[in-house]
This record gives C-alpha cells, sequence and structure tokens, in this order.
C-alpha cells in the first residue's frame, strides 16, 4: 500500500506530506479545488512526461516522493534486479520524481538513481489509476484476456503453452535458414568455395606478420651483404686489387712489421710502435675468417627470397578482397566456411527440423487446447460474476458475455481470442465494449470488472479520479458500496464529488482552497466527526436541516435539533467526536 505522499511546489500545492491508510479513502472539495493535484502528483512519480509548467509559479523545481509498503516484494524484487537496482529493504518501496525549471530532471528508487521508464515499469506493478475516460486498458482484447487469464488462474498453464510457442517460432525460423540456404545458387556455391580455399591455401592461423616482414627484408638485402663480405676478404687477403696494388693488407702489414723489426733494431725506442702493428696484424688475422663465417651464413637464397615474395603478395591479395588485417581475413574465412557448410550439408538437417518443427507445433496445439478448456470454462462464470456485480450497480436485466474464439493463426498470448460483449437493458443488441459510448456506463462496468477480479488482482493501489461523474441516486450508493468492498482487498483511493461514496469510506480528506500572504494554495485536510457531516452536507446541496439529516443516514450518525433564538434557526449537536486538526499542504 502507499504509506507517503510527498508533493513539494507541485501547481497550487507548496508543501504536503500526506500519510495514507489502508481501506478506501475519499477525497472532496470543490471543483477547481486542486483535488487533481494527487493524482497528478501519482502520474508524475510513476514516469508519466511532464513540462515545467507543472512547477509553482517562482519556484525552480517541484518533487513527489512516494513510500509503499509491500505486503510481498517478490514481483518488485524481481522486476528491479532486471532493472539494475537494489532491492528493497524492510518490504519498503521508495519513490522519488525531481522536475527542474532547467530540464535537469531526475528519477531515483531507494535513492538510487533511476530511468523514467523504470519508475513506469514499476507503476504498472503498484498502482492501477482510473479516470472517467481512462478505459482503454479495458477496451482492448488482449487486457481482456489477461483479465480472463488471471480469473482463471491460468498463470502456470499459459506460461507452458508460451514457452512451446517461443520453442515451435525458433526451430520454425531455423528452418526457414535452412530452407533459404537450399536454394542458394550453384554460382554462389562456387564462390563460397573458391574464397574458403583460397584462404585456407595461404595458411595464416599461425603467421606473424611482423616477423614475416622482417625476414623478407633480411632476404632481399643478402645480395648487397654478399658483395660487401667480399670486399672485405678481397682487401685483407690480397684476392683483388685494392688499396696497394697486387698486395694485400695482411702482406702489406707483415711487410710494415718486418720494416718496424730492422729499425727496432737500429733504435730500441721504436719497440712500442713495432708493438702497435704486431696488434693490428693479429686483429686482422681473427676478423678474416670471422667474415668469411658471416658470409656464408647470410648466403644469398634466391629460391627462399622467392617464396618470401610470393607470401607476402599473396598476403596482400587477400587483404584487398576479404579484410584489412590476417584476424579479418581468418574472420571471413569462418563465415564463408559455414554457410558452404550450410548449404552443402543442410539435407540431412533440413528433413530433422522438419521432424522437430512438427512435433514442436503439435507441443503448441496441445498446449494450446488445455489453455483454451481453461479460458472456456472460467469465461462464462467470469462473465455471471461481473453481470451481477453490474446488477447492483443499476444494471438490473443486463447481459453481459464472454466471448472466446479461435484466433486465425497461434499467437504467443495463445490460440484464443476474446471480446467482452455487453448489453446494459432488456431487448438491446449485445455490443462490444469499445462501441459503448456513454462514460457513466462504461465506469460502472469498469468497476464491475474490478470488483469481480478484486481476489486476482496483485495491484495494491486503485486509485478512481471521479469515474462516478454522470452517476447520481441509489446507483451512487451502489458504487459507494463497491469501492467499500474493493477496499477490503485493496487499498483505494477515490477523488469524488458523490456524498453516498464519501460516506463509505474508511478515511475522509477535503481539498480546498486558501489565500496566505496574497498567494492561493490548495490545502488537503482530514475530515471527521461534524466537519465530515458537514461536507457530506455540503455534498448533497448545502447546510440545510434535510442536507444535514441526509448527511447524517448516510453516515450512520444521530443528532439532535433544537431550536434556539428569537430566529428559530436550529443549532446541532453531534453525537460524534470532534474533528481533528488535519495535514494541511500550505
Amino acid at each position: 500500500m502507499l504509506t507517503v505522499l510527498h508533493i513539494r511546489n507541485l501547481a497550487l500545492v507548496d508543501e504536503l506530506k500526506w500519510e495514507l491508510e489502508p481501506g478506501l479513502i475519499g477525497v472532496t472539495g470543490e471543483t477547481g479545488a486542486g483535488k487533481s493535484v494527487i493524482v497528478g502528483a501519482l502520474k508524475l512519480v510513476l514516469g508519466e512526461r511532464s513540462d515545467r509548467g507543472c512547477i509553482r509559479a517562482g519556484e525552480s523545481c517541484c518533487s513527489v516522493e512516494a513510500v509503499f509498503r509491500l505486503d510481498d516484494p517478490a514481483t518488485i524484487n524481481a522486476c528491479l534486479e532486471e532493472l539494475g537496482l537494489d532491492p528493497c529493504e524492510d518490504d519498503t518501496l521508495v519513490l522519488r520524481r525531481i522536475i527542474s525549471a532547467s530540464g535537469a530532471n531526475k528519477q531515483f528508487v531507494n535513492c538510487s538513481p533511476a530511468t523514467l521508464s523504470a519508475l513506469k515499469t514499476l507503476g504498472h506493478h503498484l498502482v492501477d489509476l482510473h479516470g472517467p475516460h481512462d478505459h482503454q486498458s479495458l477496451l482492448s482484447r488482449e487486457h481482456q484476456l489477461a483479465m480472463l487469464d488471471a480469473y482463471a488462474g491460468n498463470g502456470t498453464a499459459l506460461a507452458r503453452y508460451q514457452s512451446a510457442y517461443n520453442d515451435w517460432r525458433e526451430l520454425a525460423h531455423q528452418l526457414g535458414e535452412v530452407s533459404t540456404s537450399r536454394r542458394a545458387t550453384e554460382q554462389e556455391i562456387d564462390l563460397l568455395r573458391h574464397q574458403v580455399t583460397e584462404i585456407a591455401a595461404a595458411e595464416l592461423a599461425d603467421i606473424d606478420p611482423e616477423a614475416l616482414e622482417t625476414q623478407y627484408l633480411s632476404a632481399s638485402q643478402g645480395q648487397r651483404i654478399s658483395e660487401l663480405c667480399d670486399q672485405l676478404l678481397g682487401l685483407l687477403s690480397g684476392r683483388r686489387d685494392q688499396v696497394i696494388p697486387g698486395i694485400s693488407v695482411l702482406d702489406g702489414l707483415q711487410e710494415i712489421e718486418r720494416h718496424f723489426q730492422e729499425l727496432e733494431r737500429i733504435d730500441p725506442q721504436t719497440t712500442d710502435l713495432l708493438a702497435g702493428i704486431r696488434s693490428a696484424h693479429l686483429e686482422l688475422q681473427e676478423i678474416e675468417p670471422a667474415i668469411s663465417r658471416y658470409a656464408g651464413e647470410v648466403a644469398l637464397n634466391p629460391a627462399e627470397l622467392h617464396a618470401l615474395e610470393e607470401r607476402i603478395h599473396s598476403i596482400e591479395l587477400l587483404k584487398r578482397k576479404y579484410g584489412q588485417t590476417i584476424e579479418e581475413i581468418l574472420a571471413f574465412h569462418a563465415k564463408a566456411a559455414a554457410r558452404l557448410q550450410l548449404i552443402e550439408g543442410n539435407s540431412g538437417r533440413l528433413e530433422e527440423l522438419e521432424a522437430e518443427v512438427d512435433a514442436s507445433r503439435k507441443e503448441v496445439e496441445k498446449t494450446g487446447k488445455a489453455l483454451h478448456k481453461k479460458r472456456a470454462t472460467a469465461g462464462p462464470r467470469l462473465a455471471d460474476e461481473i453481470s451481477r456485480h453490474l446488477g447492483d450497480l443499476g444494471f438490473h436485466q443486463n447481459l453481459f458475455r464472454v466471448d472466446l474464439n479461435s484466433a486465425c493463426a497461434a499467437l504467443f498470448s495463445g490460440l484464443d481470442e476474446v471480446e467482452f460483449r455487453f448489453a446494459p437493458n432488456p431487448g438491446e443488441p449485445e455490443q462490444a465494449l469499445r462501441q459503448i459510448a456513454s462514460s457513466g456506463e462504461m465506469s460502472r462496468v469498469m468497476l464491475a470488472v474490478k470488483s469481480a477480479l478484486a481476489k486476482e488482482d496483485a495491484i495494491p493501489l486503485l486509485v478512481f479520479d471521479e469515474i462516478d461523474a454522470n452517476v447520481g441516486g441509489g446507483i451512487a450508493s451502489a458504487v459507494g458500496e463497491k469501492m467499500a468492498s474493493l477496499g477490503a482487498q485493496h487499498q483505494v483511493i477515490s477523488i469524488t464529488h458523490l456524498p453516498q461514496v464519501a460516506a463509505l469510506a474508511d478515511h475522509h480528506y477535503h481539498v480546498s482552497k486558501q489565500v496566505q500572504d496574497g498567494r492561493t494554495l490548495s490545502v488537503l485536510s482530514p475530515v471527521s466527526g461534524d466537519d465530515r457531516i458537514d461536507e457530506i452536507a455540503r455534498m448533497l446541496g448545502g447546510a440545510s436541516d434535510s442536507a444535514v439529516a441526509h448527511a447524517m443516514s448516510l453516515l450512520g450518525h444521530e443528532r439532535c435539533l433544537e431550536t434556539s433564538g428569537p430566529s428559530g434557526a436550529a443549532a446541532i449537536k453531534s453525537s460524534t467526536t470532534p474533528a481533528t486538526p488535519g495535514k494541511k499542504f500550505s
């Protein structure tokens, strides 16, 4: 149930913190006093779109907060989990909506930021709001079928059917894919085979593009490396005329060393110079075999170079055809191979799928017929129940029927279509509910349906916004009794102009306008005792003795009328408890 509704700066409301009770709550007041603010606030906190015009003049933002106490939070917690929000604590759900003049609107669920659609999704499980023209859901065949299933307790049977239906549709989709693939042209098959073979032949799975490039660069420079090594060896060993014609570097150093030895004998001070010559001679002697070994390792292999060039060229061709990277080429290969396998190997799979689809379709028919049987059994009982409630609401000889017909094809909702038909008066033809134009009639039909489904309806709060318009007399009392009866199963807020409805409320609130500091405010006050009698009397037409007496009879109260004073005006004493000061928005 809704335990607290906190409104700030909405329309004519400065601030209201309304603590609500269970049962039937009646809200009354003059036209234009601001009763619609309550409905508007609930719509806002339940995700209805808004604009800045709802913000009280002179304020930068308005806010609405609703606190719900849940008897069984399982459904709401499952919904919260699906929305990615934390579950309720202490079986309490808090919704908050802030609308800013700057456009920076915010929504919160249990103090966590949320989306507008999240509020709307939660609202479907929390509040059922009906105004004088809010009957579209009642006119929808899909909603009528859902109401019949709720009345029949078809939750398990419907879930079993829908599971079979989903399986059937999935298998049928696969069969369609396979059937389409069988009609693939030979040209497509040839192309796929060529693509798969061409990519597979390149053996790209284990290739390292960077390593391949490095290997190719090294191989492509082998010719130049060989030439340089040959020149160095020629200079060192004298295989070619380099530096000194006919003398190699090593031979030249040996000759230099011989001259230095002779010089050393003449002048011992040249010994250090001779040591340098000998060292250079030894190092160059060691370099010669090292160069020879290196030259052998990088010896030019034209065949290997050609193979590397061909491989790189083939990869570049594949990139132009199938993707910019090796990963993209391999992904294309996998997709083409899967498609080719499907085309070439679908012959056996086609027969398997056809058998699976046939078996699945039979399961849909089986579970659909079982669901239909339960619906067909419950339909007349639901019609009788609604008809009985309609009789209480003034349609004493009405005819209400739940027509159940076969759908043209299996649907997610079952094999059936439903139509609620209604004849309010004897001798009149039955009509589909959507053909009924009178809002007064539709309001009562809706109330009868809600009464019939009261035990099955899991929504905790029902809000009736002046659905009793165009209703009066004894029918008004019947409407009040139905709402009071609903109040035993749900929390019910009825915004009403009917004294018969207000008198049956478990809790009564009055909305009025006041002017404070030159500004108009809407004020909500609880009424009880004499105040309640006076409010019911006002709704009956005024403060006359007859209106007061009628108000007392509606409320089940007794008063004594005493005549006092020269004018003989009636002074009224009440046996009821005095009025309690009310919570107001001001």
